[in-house]
């Protein structure tokens, strides 16, 4: 590894940092370097504040005169929620800046770049490029196409159950297991379950990791009828959470139902049916986009896994199997649906990955035709 590469690396890593706190913005990381070492480091810590290169540049102080900047995205070069990152590094005497990815952004693409070697500072790009990219997924579609990234994440056992024929289904997979998946949790903008996984397990779907303060992502019930209206024991809607429960139904679902969820503090989304008179996932995506959710983590159950697959809405899967065999066909699969009709027209899975926590297996792979597929790309999810 080059000494450019290193510090890049570290940039990276400070990226990371900003996992589930930057919102719809992209995670960047910026080191300042001069003589050989690094004098400043900083990241885009939360939506709203500071970008990464201005914290880098403080940090560095007086030594950011005359260094070297590497940055993990383009200098913004425009007025947003903080001024332009490009006047900074003018201002700090920044000499060359190494950039890993140019920005996404339609509006921006290239601009922060050009603007800079218009003043004379140098910019090379490309430096650990794919690394970014990876990083950054969720932005770059919804940047680009206005809709989330999705990963579909389910817990089965070896035969692909997720419970047995009564329901039971605590705990297919480890603590390692679940612990990873509250990760993700945390790092996603919004988390999606059914109205029979809400019902069956009663989960709060909040990121809860022992010594980390986690982000709450915006719990999303699809309910097409409202069917859960007068449970309001079910912890989504009695506990107090930071994040808010929305409920995604149909558009002719009553009208008692909806008020009764608005008054529980249950934000309503009303949207068009599909074919089998559900909610229509496809609408529910765009949606999102225009709240400004950049990446949606779907956690079933089977009919809504099934629903997101055969439709083409699915770019990443994460599927845990516990070291189980509940051989029994009136248990619960994992995903449910009317499926192809000839092997050739299945679900294909590409750039898979594995990994081990203990005797649990978690693959993890892109869906074959979604966003960026051919990058051979995941979005890795830390833990």
């Amino acid at each position: 590894m080059t000494a450019n590469e290193t510090f890049m690396k570290e940039a990276l890593s400070l990226a990371s940092k900003g996992r589930g706190f930057t919102a719809s913005n992209p995670l960047v990381g910026a080191v300042c370097v001069k003589d050989g070492q690094i004098t400043g480091r900083g990241f885009h810590e939360k939506y709203g504040s500071h970008h990464a290169e201005v914290n880098a540049i403080n940090d560095a102080g007086k030594n950011a005169l005359g260094s070297d900047l590497y940055v993990t995205l383009e200098p913004c070069n425009h007025h947003g929620k903080t001024p332009p990152c490009t006047e900074k590094i003018l201002e700090s005497g920044i000499k060359r800046v190494f950039c890993a990815m140019e920005d996404p952004n339609p509006g921006v693409n290239g601009g922060g770049n050009e603007f800079l070697r218009s003043r004379g500072i140098v910019v090379k790009t490309g430096l650990l490029e794919k690394e970014a990219i990876a990083l950054n997924l969720p932005f770059i579609k919804y940047i680009t196409q206005k809709k989330p990234y999705t990963i579909l994440k389910l817990a089965m056992t070896l035969d692909g159950r997720i419970a047995t024929r009564t329901g039971d289904s605590k705990w297919i997979t480890n603590s390692k297991s679940r612990l990873w998946s509250h990760n993700l949790r945390h790092q996603c903008d919004a988390v999606l379950v059914g109205r029979g996984t809400v019902e069956a397990d009663d989960p709060s779907l909040t990121a809860r990791i022992e010594g980390k303060t986690a982000s709450e992502p915006l719990r999303i019930i699809a309910d097409s009828r409202l069917s859960l209206y007068g449970m309001k024991n079910l912890k989504i809607f009695s506990e107090k959470m930071k994040s808010k429960t929305m409920t995604a139904c149909c558009k002719s679902a009553p009208d008692e139902r909806k008020s009764e969820f608005e008054k529980m503090g249950v934000d309503i989304i009303e949207l068009p049916e599909n074919k089998n008179s559900m909610v229509d996932m496809k609408s529910l995506l765009s949606k999102l986009g225009k709240m400004g959710i950049s990446s949606l983590m779907i956690e079933g159950g089977s009919a809504i896994a099934g629903s997101f697959l055969n439709n083409g809405l699915v770019d990443q899967i994460a599927f845990f199997y516990g070291p189980e065999i509940i051989a029994c066909s009136k248990s619960y699969s994992g995903v449910s649906g009317d499926g192809p009709e000839k092997l050739a027209d299945a679900v294909k899975i590409k750039n898979i990955k594995t990994l081990l926590f203990d005797n649990d297996v978690l693959v993890q792979g892109r869906v074959s035709g979604s966003f960026f597929h051919n990058s051979g790309l995941l979005w890795p999810v830390f833990y």
